[in-house]
Parts: C-alpha cells; structure tokens; sequence
C-alpha cells in the first residue's frame, strides 16, 4: 500500500479534538509584523495550513506575499480528461480566487518549478538542486525590501508533513530565512491525515496556535471553497476523484490554526560518523555476532525471502558491515555494490567476496557521498537508525531517485532502543512509511525487528508475476 494516501480515511478530526495538549500550546499573534511572505509548494497549500493567519494579517495592513512554487499539475496523473498543463492553469485561477477572499491586496508570484519533481537529483545541498536554487532566488527576491529584519515573518509548509515536495520547499524557506536573518514558521496539511495525536513524529512542543475568530474561519471556509480541482471530482471517470475530501477538510475547519517552530540544525540529532565504526570494530572480527547467532542466520533468511523477485539486474547494499549478507544478496543479482563507511567493514567484506567477481565494495559515506549507476534493488539492512532523521531522508530522496521504475527497497531494522543512536528502527521506517512516491509490499513485524519492503510504480505480485492469478 501507498506510505500514506489521500484516499485512506487516514485519523478523524475528532480523534485529534481529544488530544490533551490543545489548551496548552502558547499563543501565537502577529504583533510587531510588518511583513509576512507565504510560501506554498502547491495551490490550495497556503489555503489549508494558513488561510485565517493571511486573513488577520490583512486586517492588520500587514504586506503579504504569496510564492507559490508549483502549479499542482500533478494533482490528477491519471486524468482523462484534464492535461497537466490544463490542471495548472486552472489551480493558478483557483488560488487568485481564495487569495482574494483573504487577503485581497496581496502579491502572487508564481515560480512555475515542475510539481512532483522539486526533489529530483542525486544532489543534497540546495546548490545541488538547480529548482531549489531557483526557488530560493525567488523567495530571496521577495525578501531584499525588507528592512526591520525581526519585523517580517515567513511561512512555509512543515517538513515532516510526509510529501517531498513540501520538504523541500521548507528546506528552501530554512536556507533562505537563515541568511536574511528572518523568523521561520511551517504550517502542517498531511500531518493531520496519516498521523495520530500520541505518534512521535507529532511536534507538540514546538507547537504555536492561532484561534481564529468567525470571519476568519468564514474567510478561510470560503477561500477553500475555491479549491473546485482538489475538493471536487473532475468528472466521474477514474483518475479524476476529489483529492481532498471531506475527511480531510475537517481538519482544517477548526477555530484556530497551528504552526510549527522548526528544530534548530544544533537541536538536531547527528548521524553517527565513520569514526564510530572504525572505532567499534578495532580489533573485532565479528562485531555484532553475524556468524554466530542464529538471531542473525534467521534474520537473513527473512530478508531472501522477503524480496519479491527471484533475481535482480543490480543491487546497491548501504551498509554491508563484513558482508555476509552482501554474499546472499550477490547470489540473487547479476551485479553487486556493497558500500560501508568503515575501512574494516570494506575491507573484511571485499574479502568475502572475492570469489564473486560482479559483486564490489566501496567505501563510502552515505548520504553525504552516493554511488554512481542506477539500481534495480536497494537494501537498507541495519543501517539507518545510525543516521539523523534529516539524513535518513536524504537518503531516501537519492535512492527513490536511483531507483529504476518497478525498483525495489528493502528496509530491516532492530527495534530495541540503543541510547547511542540517533533513531530507533521503528522511526526510521516511520518515515519511510510516510513516503508518497514508495508503495509497500512486505511488513513483517516482531518484538525484535521490523522488515518491510517498498516498491517504486505499481505494487508487486509474485503470484501474478509466477501466472498463478490474472495480475
């Protein structure tokens, strides 16, 4: 199944009216601000998460700016009877109309960047990304006339809301904010629908909320009401379906609106350097017991079973410690990359594989360094937890992308709290769950491990693929 889909009934908006912590997340106003600038990834964005914080920032003669960096094209892949260009157009004319209703003396500028792809690229950095460069000169543009620094405040959406696009656009807004030396808030949309009032990912504590009075709960029903493409099926033909319904816009007509004060990078866990682990195997040959125990011996066997293809084309292993399973996976691929940011690990697992000439090791610093090639299977085996959940998504972002279409990714992490590591397994694949462009296929649980297996395109089925049922 999809991470997370807008078409899953997802969590009530009475669960959440049930959380305890509403009455004590500080109030948030606009004293002081005399300039706000809203950045949305799609049309509709800046409507759900901020409409009736633009509403009151125009009855307070506050300048307001809306940078919008995509068109939504990609709303309706499917549709039969809108093209992408059409679909832009028409949600370019939506968002002036709810723009109107809000805050009617407002600038609009449209960055035009391709919707789905802001994350494309094997680069990390914002250099990297020539859309994301693009987009910071845009929202930079927007902010040079701004002279009382701690006067202006900008919005963007939340990174963790589970949607690339919105993570980059905050990524974006983070960078720019930092050199203009200008506060920074992100709204939430998805947040909403895939997660629960007591999941981890919620961010109680850096929760600002903005009660919202009736005419700009008013303002914001009716700048919604705009939305026709999203909140309307475009016909009744399949690909055309309301993309967000009615369980979905319950959570935006709520009497106040929250924003998310973003987690500063010094906050931030770090990923465990390559010191760690030349460390942790001086003067060990087997580290972590993966010749001895049977815990280890079973767990690979999962992992083999778990694959949905009986071979593979080539297969990129992060993390291959002193290869053992990098011999398994070797046995299922026609080529082979293991990559380790340990010396020891590279060197013991080369050696393994010496008599398997299409299997190589490499050593190599993920996320910071990446591979060259593209891959049809790319296995994550008790590797991500050592990383920051910044950098797990990185990752994620450079394999999806490395990732041929109908390619596979397998994740297998220990689910046991190690206080020396950044994450847990079940946080890290809580946020792989959260991925749109990932389709799961395996989630095999335990006390001890969690192993799931993603799909980038169509899910997979080995009974089809084998002619045992009309796929």
């Amino acid at each position: 199944m999809v991470a997370f889909s807008h078409r899953d009934p997802g969590t009530s908006e009475a669960e959440w009216m049930r959380a305890p912590l509403w009455n004590e997340l500080p109030e948030i106003t606009l004293d002081g601000v005399t300039r706000l600038v809203v950045i949305a990834a799609h049309p509709d964005d800046e409507t759900l998460g901020a409409a009736g914080l633009i509403a009151r920032a125009a009855q307070q003669g506050i300048a307001i700016t809306l940078v919008m960096a995509t068109d939504g094209e990609a709303s309706h892949p499917e549709s039969p009877t809108h093209t992408p260009a059409e679909l832009g157009d028409w949600r370019r004319r939506e968002v002036l109309a709810a723009l109107a209703l809000v805050a009617p003396e407002a600038r609009v500028v449209f960055a035009g960047l391709p919707d789905g792809r802001m994350g494309e690229g094997r680069g990390e950095t914002l250099a990297e990304h020539p859309l994301a460069q693009q987009l910071a000169e845009t929202l930079r543009a927007e902010l040079t006339e701004v002279t009382e620094r701690g006067s202006a405040l900008l919005l963007s959406p939340w990174r963790g809301d589970g949607h690339r696009d919105h993570r980059v656009v905050a990524a974006v807004a983070e960078h720019v904010a930092e050199q203009e030396g200008i506060r920074l808030l992100e709204y939430p949309i998805w947040l909403w629908h895939w997660a629960e009032p007591s999941d981890p990912a919620v961010p109680w504590r850096r929760m600002f909320r903005m009660r919202l009075d009736s005419r700009e709960r008013h303002a914001k029903r009716e700048a919604l009401n705009q939305h026709v493409s999203q909140t309307r099926p475009l016909s009744d033909l399949p690909g055309d379906e309301v993309m967000i319904g009615r369980h979905i816009q319950e959570h935006f007509e709520r009497d106040f609106e929250i924003l998310i004060e973003p987690q500063r990078a010094s906050e931030r866990s770090a990923s465990l350097g390559h010191e760690f682990f030349d460390n942790f195997y001086r003067g060990k040959s087997d580290p972590w017991g993966f010749q001895t125990r049977w815990y280890e011996r079973r767990k690979r066997d999962l992992t083999m079973a778990a694959l949905p293809r009986e071979r593979y084309t080539s297969t990129l292993e992060i993390g291959c410690a002193t290869g053992i399973l990098t011999a398994r996976l070797a046995e299922r691929s026609n080529e082979l990359l293991a990559v380790d940011a340990a010396s020891a690990a590279c060197e013991r697992a080369a050696e393994r594989l010496t008599s398997l000439p299409h299997a190589t090791v490499q050593r190599l610093s993920i996320p910071a360094e990446w591979p060259e090639g593209d891959w049809d299977l790319i296995v994550l085996s008790e590797v991500a937890y050592y990383w920051s959940a910044e950098d797990v998504t990185a990752v994620l972002d450079r394999a999806v992308s490395a990732l041929r279409p109908g390619g596979t990714l397998l994740a297998c992490h220990w689910r046991h709290l190690v206080p020396e590591y950044p994450l847990t397994g079940d946080q890290v694949h809580h946020i792989i769950r959260r991925r749109l462009d990932l389709n799961r296929v395996v989630s095999h649980i335990e006390h001890d491990l969690l192993l799931e297996v993603f799909v980038v395109g169509d899910p997979i089925s080995v009974a089809a693929a084998e002619g045992l049922i009309r796929p």
